[in-house]
């Protein structure tokens, strides 16, 4: 048989596209078994696959693996049983893969929904800028958005005009010559840095547990003090995942030393921050938002931020795009041994 992945669909609802694209990448390597149980077949991997004694390599998504499970792959040599977050921990079937020399692999980070989510982040940063999702509501409902004529058709500095149709009380226009800020250098900061640095902004970033080389490409300037990277943000992005040491990280202090009409940009986990001072700032018109993460999930319907004038919002879908999927694959099967041809 060679190799065998077997998921189960607790694990497709989560990464649906993941385990399919596995199996292209092992079938172009050799033999391979795929087998996928249907919903509520909870049984051990050795009773819906009867004959397992000539499998070398082993997937088991969301699928039940036991010791007799084991017992019954004398040719075993690699072995990845996950669930749709993290790897078995059952500690009696880890000494026993142990004990017979199988490499075991779980996934290593969540390098894999980078890209997707700091283009995401990059797309809320150009939609609030430009105020593209409230201007497309609104001209399909009124033609009012087509109006650029400032009050009583007087032109004034700073007022609307011409095809000019951002809030001028906020941050608007291009990226270009913005002073970015972010907190985190790591797979989603640093990736949303080369970005913003690549479209022309001023780039800092603030974190203590990355090494120089993510900062250097990224194109980011390295600050060394969490307190002064805000303080002259035109757009901040705390892109941080969320630990118990990252929790409240961003105090109300800090949100409320951001410059009037700052931007900030939430894709990662919202309760890195003070989210009360956010909604306040918000709320009070002193700073606009773009989120896909939020303190309430979902938002209540009649939830205060919902449909501002100042704020971009979506339902927490950034990284689960299909590249992420195909990536959360490609990152597993690098681990495994090459196959010999």
């Amino acid at each position: 048989m060679g190799s065998l992945i077997a998921v189960h669909p607790a694990f497709d609802a989560v990464w649906p596209f993941a385990a399919d694209h596995l199996a292209t990448l092992w079938l172009k390597q050799g033999p391979l078994r795929f087998v996928r149980l249907q919903h509520g077949d909870d049984r051990s991997l050795h009773e819906v696959v009867l004959d397992l004694a000539t499998v070398e390599r082993l997937v088991a998504l969301n699928v039940r693996v036991t010791p007799e499970t084991i017992q019954r792959m004398p040719m075993l040599r690699e072995a990845a049983i996950l669930h749709a977050y993290g790897a078995n921990e059952d500690p009696e079937l880890k000494a026993i893969l142990a004990a017979h020399g199988v490499r075991t692999y779980a996934q290593r980070s969540e390098g894999f929904w980078g890209q997707s989510v700091a283009e995401f982040a990059l797309a809320l940063t150009l939609c609030a800028l430009r105020r593209i999702p409230q201007t497309y509501a609104e001209m399909i409902h009124s033609h009012d958005v087509w109006n650029y004529d400032p009050p009583d058709g007087r032109g004034l500095p700073g007022q609307r005009g011409y095809q000019y149709g951002d809030d001028s009380r906020f941050v608007n226009g291009t990226i270009a010559g913005k002073r970015v800020r972010i907190v985190g250098a790591g797979n989603i900061g640093s990736r949303y840095a080369s970005f913003v640095h690549m479209l022309g902004a001023d780039v800092a970033a603030w974190d203590p547990y990355a090494g120089e080389p993510g900062f250097h490409r990224s194109g980011a300037r390295r600050v060394f003090h969490l307190d002064w990277l805000m303080r002259d943000a035109d757009i901040f992005a705390p892109m941080l995942p969320l630990t118990q040491g990252t929790r409240g990280l961003i105090t109300r202090d800090h949100i409320y030393s951001l410059p009037r009409g700052c931007l900030i940009v939430l894709v990662t986990r919202a309760a890195i921050c003070d989210m009360a001072a956010i909604r306040e700032r918000v709320l009070n018109d002193e700073i606009a938002l773009a989120a896909d993460v939020f303190d309430i999930e979902p938002l209540p319907l009649d939830d205060p931020l919902l449909g501002r004038h100042n704020v971009v919002h979506t339902p927490h879908n950034a990284g689960r795009t299909r590249h992420a999927n195909e990536q959360w694959a490609q990152a597993l099967a690098d681990q495994f041994l090459p196959v010999s041809s």
